[in-house]
């Protein structure tokens, strides 16, 4: 699967708003608490969520960092990269 997301991309984020699963999240992995990350929610656990990126071969989510606290959910993208105009 091609990621949702690229590099450049910028987002509008509700902070505090409900997340559902399958929802494209800002987050901190509690194990990693200096580290803001844009993922997939996938399940509640633990008092938070448990997210994965949607490139499937690389593993810098939960997989590999645990839980996650959402700070707040991507209403939408507002200005694709360049490379993503065509």
């Amino acid at each position: 699967m091609v990621p949702t997301l690229r590099h450049g991309d910028a987002l509008i984020v509700r902070r505090g708003a409900r997340v559902r699963t399958g929802d494209i999240v800002v987050a901190r992995f509690r194990s990693r608490p200096g580290l803001l990350v844009v993922k997939r929610a996938i399940r509640r656990q633990d008092d938070g969520w448990w997210l994965q990126g949607d490139n499937e071969f690389v593993q810098d989510d939960s997989r590999a960092y645990g839980v996650a606290d959402v700070i707040g959910r991507v209403a939408f993208r507002y200005y694709p990269s360049p490379g993503r105009l065509r």
